[in-house]
């Protein structure tokens, strides 16, 4: 899709040619006239010009020079456009719910206009009525949200998945920029990818490589799950969503198994979650946010760990099938109230917007020891040759006088770069510190391994990470004075698991580092 969309647009450029340039036809000229730049006005943000020319794109101060040509803007009445496509699922409650908290926030008039459910439009005014600016929004899917964005049709792309390679290259050979950085990208929320069943159905656990070999056809009746004999029904969203290719991306891949075909697709999540609910032998993956009156399955592992779907195990990505909210943007300059409103939507109040809206917010939140009953107990259970008592006892003594942070660190599969949501974390983490949140206290970065390989050997590569991010987040927070505050690193390895190592998934989530204070 996404190559198709790039070759068709590069078809029309060069056969518009001569009319789309003329159209838009700008020349720059300095106050002193003694500079002159022609070309094509690709966008103006109310404050700089982005023009095509025989050097390539430039980006002009427009307080520094006059423009003339028909494609010159109206600067007395200038009305910033932004234009926002991709995940329907983003675009139906999350992102007019960030609009308009943001409009109230600023004193701006809003009003939604609508074509239809696809697509819709915000209009925000000040207090005299003068039009300020528009948000465009096109609601489809994430794969659509990357077209537009590198067809230039789209200023921001709203994706249920991160970009997949091949995506990015097109993207940086657009001139986008490399669209894994964390500049050009940013997590708005969290959402969890969560197995669910018919309230009536007998089945209330599953393990994520049972998960896989149902939705590959290898398990086909409830019997071998421990239910009836029956036949199982399965349900996914339609395969352009993100979340479907999420799921396709976290959990076949990872078990190198395909999708079978026959499954029963959806267009909208509450679709799915309604089909689950009334067939007694159905099961789904949908989004933790519209669960429905579907069941959500615990996940189960082999060594007896198991962990339910929450707010707080999606936020701590302590539950393995976290489904980030992604924004994705191009390296230009966005219109002056895009930037504001970026900036906002990772404000606390934005936070609790957020939350309202049934996602998961990304707002830190301290856990106290006695709230962590099963951490504990998980740790008590793999003492023994590898983790030695006296471990346990300087990890109990080390973080008793402590809180943990829901804010956590991990890794991509096999690599030692942070995932995307981490990326996102560091960011978050950063302006926190630069705010004095933490002014006066002690932060620990603590690390912990799985359990492959000797003990000694997990706890120094736990600590190396455990450095890792807590430079990660010092070079991230460029103001904060670090005489203000304690930043140390420990790390205990294998000590507390989270989930069983006998899976690709249980070693992912237990190779971690959280953050720690008093």
């Amino acid at each position: 899709m996404l190559q198709l969309r790039a070759a068709i647009f590069a078809a029309l450029s060069l056969f518009l040619g001569a009319n789309f340039a003329f159209a838009q036809d700008v020349m720059l000229t300095s106050r002193d006239g003694k500079v002159e730049i022609t070309g094509n006005l690709l966008g103006f943000d109310g404050e700089f010009y982005r023009v095509d020319t025989i050097y390539g794109e430039l980006t002009v101060d427009g307080s520094g020079v006059q423009c003339d040509g028909p494609g010159c803007p109206n600067l007395m009445n200038f009305v910033a456009e932004v234009s926002i496509s991709g995940a329907a699922g983003m675009a139906e409650v999350l992102m007019p719910a960030l609009i308009e908290a943001f409009a109230l926030r600023n004193s701006y008039q809003v009003e939604r206009h609508s074509t239809d459910i696809h697509q819709f439009e915000y209009h925000l005014s000040d207090a005299e009525g003068t039009k300020l600016a528009r948000f465009y929004f096109s609601a489809s899917n994430s794969d659509e949200g990357f077209a537009d964005l590198l067809a230039d049709e789209a200023d921001i792309a709203m994706s249920l998945r991160e970009i997949r390679p091949n995506e990015a290259k097109l993207g940086f050979d657009a001139g986008l920029g490399d669209m894994r950085t964390a500049n050009r990208s940013r997590v708005l929320a969290l959402d969890g990818m969560v197995p669910i069943v018919a309230p009536g159905n007998p089945v209330r656990d599953i393990s994520l490589v049972n998960l896989a070999k149902v939705f590959s056809g290898e398990i086909d009746n409830w019997q071998a799950l421990g239910g009836p004999d029956a036949e199982i029904a399965l349900h996914l969203m339609e395969a352009q969503s993100g979340l479907a290719q999420a799921v396709e991306d976290q959990l076949m891949k990872r078990a190198q198994l395909d999708l079978q075909e026959g499954i029963f697709r959806h267009n909208r999540n509450l679709s799915l979650t309604s089909a689950v609910s009334r067939d007694p032998f159905a099961i789904g993956i949908g989004s933790f946010a519209q669960l429905g009156r579907a069941f959500p399955l615990t996940l189960s592992g082999s060594c007896g760990f198991s962990l339910s779907v929450s707010r707080r195990n999606i936020k701590t990505e302590d539950y393995p099938l976290t489904a980030p909210m992604f924004l994705y943007f191009p390296a230009r300059r966005l219109p002056k109230v895009a930037r504001e409103f970026l900036t906002y939507t990772r404000s606390p109040s934005a936070q609790i917007v957020i939350r309202r809206a049934g996602y998961v917010d990304q707002a830190p939140e301290e856990v106290a020891i006695n709230f962590q009953g099963d951490r504990f107990a998980n740790a008590i259970s793999v003492a023994g040759e590898d983790v030695a008592l006296e471990e346990l006892q300087r990890m109990v003594g080390r973080l008793t006088p402590m809180k943990r942070l829901t804010t956590s660190f991990r890794f991509e599969a096999g690599r030692t770069q942070l995932d995307a949501q981490s990326r996102s974390n560091v960011q978050q983490f950063a302006r926190a510190l630069e705010a004095g949140t933490y002014d006066g206290r002690e932060v620990l970065f603590v690390g912990f391994s799985d359990g492959d390989g000797p003990a000694s050997g997990n706890r120094e590569i736990a600590l190396k990470r455990s450095d890792a991010v807590r430079r990660a987040v010092l070079a991230a927070a460029e103001t904060i004075n670090p005489d203000l505050l304690t930043l140390d690193i420990d790390a205990f390895g294998e000590a507390m698991p989270m989930a069983c190592d006998d899976s690709a998934w249980g070693r992912q989530v237990n190779r971690r580092v959280e953050i720690w204070v008093r």
